[in-house]
Order: C-alpha cells, then sequence, then structure tokens
C-alpha cells in the first residue's frame, strides 16, 4: 500500500486513531494511540517510546528512545474499535533496526532465507480458553453447562458461546482472514480458531491480532479469553501447532514429493528441515513453552479427557498426535507452541534450526507411529527416544548452550530473553503457593 493508498483507505473508513503497535519480548501487544493525520510520521520516523519501560528490549532509562516504525503493508482496520485502525511496527534505536525487537529478529531469518530463493509458509491453530469470574473471583467456564468429561467437538459447547466465537470470527474476516473453521477443543471452556496459512511474518502478524481480537472482544462480552497454556490442571492445555512448508520463488512446496519411500509426502529437504527442528528441540522449547506454566501442559498424562495432545518426545510420525512433529501429509506440524509464546521468535528459531538441519544434511532418524505416552522412561531411554525439557529452566539451560540459534538470532535477544526466564523461574521458586500451605501448614 503506497502513502497516498494508506490515506485513501483511512478516509474511506473514517479511521480517526492509528494503534501503532509491536510487542516486547513476551510477544505482548503494545501500541500509541496516533491521531490518523500522523500516518507518515509513524511510519518514517516512528512512534516513540521509553524502551525502559518496555520488557526485554535491552534499554536503559538514559538510553534513546525506542522508535517503532509502521509498516504499511499491515495497516488494517480494528474492527471491534470502529474508527481505528491498526499498524504493525519494527523497532528502531538510533536509526537502526533493534537487535532486540523480535520482529527484526525475524525479518533477519526471512532475509536468510529469501536469499535461498525460499519462503516459510506457515498455518497456525490457537487454542484459548473462554472464561468468566464468579462471584468470589474464580475462573469459571464462559458456559457454566460446559462440564462433559470428554467436551471435544460438542455442539452445545460450542453453541452457546456463539455471540463470542462470531464476533471474533467477523472481526478476522473483515482485516482479511480467511477463517475457515471453529470448533470446541478437548477442555471445558476451550476452543480453536482456524485461518489460512500464510508466510512467516505475516502469520507472526496476524496471531499478535488474534490475541488482541479475542481479548477485547471477550471483555466486551463481560467475559475473559486466555492463552494462558494450562489455566486447568485436569485439563488439557492451550497449544498453537505450527503447520510449516517452504516454497519457492514460484510458489510450489519444496517441501512436497509423492515419492518419499516413507509415504510421508516429504522431500529431502523437508526431512533435513525437520532432522534441524528435532536436533535444537530442547532449546527451541524455550520459545515455543516459555513460561513456568507451559510445562503443565507438557506432560503425558493426567488429563480429565484421557489425553493431553501435546508432545513429551522429540520424534516424528505420520499421523500421530502424540509426536513432537506430525506429518499430515507435504508439510510439518510442529505441536510443540502454545498459545503463550512470541510468535515471531518461534518463527525465527525454526527458521535457524531448520535451515542448520539443511546445512548440515542431518537425518531425522525413525519415525514413530505408536501412542508414545504409554511409553515408560525406561522404553524411550533403551529406543534413544529423547524427552522434551521438564521444566523452564531445563529449556533455558538447553537454550544457553545452544550456540547455533545464539549466533543466528543475535547475542542481544538471546541473552536478554535467558535473563528474563531465569528471572521468572527464580520468582516462582520464591513464591508460596497455595499447594504448599495446604499440603504442609500442619503437616509436621
Amino acid at each position: 500500500m503506497s502513502p497516498e493508498q494508506a490515506a485513501q483507505f483511512l478516509r474511506d473508513n473514517n479511521v480517526r486513531y492509528l494503534l501503532a503497535q509491536f510487542v516486547d519480548i513476551h510477544g505482548v501487544a503494545k501500541t500509541k494511540s496516533v491521531p490518523a493525520r500522523c500516518l507518515m510520521d509513524v511510519v518514517e520516523k516512528g512512534a516513540g517510546f521509553a524502551g525502559f519501560a518496555i520488557s526485554g528490549m535491552g534499554m536503559q532509562p538514559h538510553g534513546s528512545d525506542y522508535l517503532a516504525r509502521g509498516d504499511l503493508s499491515t495497516l488494517s482496520l480494528v474492527p471491534w474499535q470502529p474508527g481505528y485502525a491498526r499498524i504493525v511496527c519494527t523497532g528502531y534505536v538510533d536509526n537502526a533496526p533493534h537487535p532486540y525487537d523480535s520482529r527484526v529478529v525475524l525479518q533477519r531469518q526471512v532475509e536468510r532465507l529469501k536469499a535461498r530463493g525460499w519462503t516459510l509458509n506457515s498455518g497456525l491453530e490457537p487454542e484459548f480458553s473462554l472464561l468468566r469470574r464468579g462471584p468470589d473471583g474464580e475462573l469459571l467456564t464462559a458456559d457454566e453447562s460446559d462440564t462433559l468429561a470428554k467436551p471435544c467437538y460438542d455442539y452445545k459447547g460450542l453453541s452457546r458461546v456463539r455471540g463470542f466465537l462470531e464476533q471474533l470470527t467477523e472481526s478476522l474476516e473483515q482485516v482479511g482472514f480467511d477463517v475457515y473453521q471453529i470448533d470446541h477443543e478437548d477442555a471445558n471452556g476451550q476452543y480453536e480458531i482456524n485461518y489460512t496459512y500464510s508466510d512467516a511474518m505475516t502469520s507472526a502478524d496476524r496471531f499478535t491480532f488474534v490475541r488482541m481480537a479475542a481479548g477485547e472482544i471477550a471483555h466486551e462480552n463481560g467475559l475473559l479469553c486466555s492463552f494462558m497454556p494450562k489455566p486447568f490442571a485436569d485439563r488439557p492445555g492451550n497449544g498453537m501447532h505450527f503447520h510449516l512448508s517452504m516454497a519457492d520463488s514460484q510458489g510450489r512446496n519444496v517441501f512436497g514429493d509423492d515419492s518419499d519411500p516413507q509415504g510421508l509426502g516429504l522431500s529431502s529437504l523437508a526431512y533435513h528441515f525437520l532432522a534441524g527442528i528435532l536436533h535444537h528441540a530442547k532449546a527451541l522449547c524455550a520459545f515455543a513453552a516459555p513460561t513456568i506454566n507451559s510445562y503443565k501442559r507438557l506432560v503425558s498424562g493426567g488429563s480429565a479427557s484421557g489425553a493431553t495432545w501435546a508432545p513429551v518426545f522429540i520424534t516424528y510420525g505420520a499421523n500421530n498426535r502424540s509426536a513432537m512433529v506430525r506429518i499430515p501429509y507435504g508439510r510439518l506440524e510442529l505441536r510443540l507452541p502454545d498459545t503463550g509464546a512470541n510468535p515471531y521468535l518461534v518463527h525465527a528459531a525454526l527458521i535457524a534450526a531448520g535451515l542448520d538441519g539443511i546445512d548440515r544434511q542431518l537425518a531425522a532418524g525413525k519415525m514413530q507411529n505408536r501412542n508414545l505416552y504409554a511409553l515408560s522412561a525406561e522404553q524411550c531411554q533403551q529406543e534413544g527416544i529423547e524427552l522434551l525439557p521438564q521444566n523452564l529452566k531445563e529449556a533455558v539451560d538447553a537454550l544457553e548452550a545452544n550456540t547455533l540459534l545464539r549466533e543466528c538470532l543475535g547475542a542481544e535477544i538471546t541473552d536478554e530473553f535467558i535473563r528474563v526466564k531465569r528471572q521468572e523461574w527464580f520468582e516462582f521458586h520464591r513464591h508460596v503457593s497455595d499447594w504448599e500451605v495446604n499440603r504442609y501448614i500442619e503437616f509436621f
């Protein structure tokens, strides 16, 4: 969109204000409201922010401003907020792309692919919990009748919150999302919305918009939409499966090959990319499952519905939803990420890991087409099947030891991410939980 087209777009849609939007290191949307007449100021100079006030930007109170420069190709309406438009911004400090900005980090990895004539496409499947607060502030499902032990795909569970789901779907469609299905997932109050894939940068921008839309539309309906990975101990968590393929300059899927002897429809290039993901899985876990709570989701049992649908084992399989990577046919489905992840950092890390697999011609190993949840720790050890990190500290330790990801993503943001997450781990272990009080207050 040219500046002239953008100005006409704002006039045609009676836009009065722009949300100049970027994300912090956690992937949380940050904005400034800017009068629409200042559009080109945001594009050319950038909206100014005090960088020290933003989580994970590596800035100090005496440093230069963080300038968020708008990308005109992302200009869109904010349907639930009439009179407003959103423009996605990239961070600059001292007139240079800021290495702590996760969109900058992803752009650099996208450029590495582009130099080889490739584009990474991804289709994200975000899950979320639709909740309300009870009289005492306790978290309850939005629909009080949503109580089935196995609620997945339940008609009543879907129908009784259709007002919210329709508003969300229509808001996304109004700004160009191709939403093709919505369903009730396997936890009470849990839903998933699916929309057509796009290139990695657009996918990251869009997921940020999904979280913005779902949160505000829920709030307007007196509800709470949560992307917390595991809000209830006895129910499946909120995952965000990444469907990955790679296109060449003609738009052909270079991951696809109908002659694949394993029958998965994958090319040798795709297997090397997959091998890179598997090789770097433990470090990738820090970005894909970035919270203390994430590791309550990455377990193999304990769900009231009978399954968690989350991976535990570093392996791949055909239509195997207990593996870290499922192969639907001709593409990869990474089942590791959760909806608490920063989509820019996950995509960037996946590109770095996948290219390492391609460059070193890594082998993906044996595929696993069985219920991996049923394996014991001893069986896994005997068969050489490694486990994903079991907590945030293990994942961060793996990331710190991974020189490839630090080099590709940049020492600045990698070290800052590690610092922030180690602080989170420290604070978690200082906290005295209700479980501890209930267990020990009169135990001795």
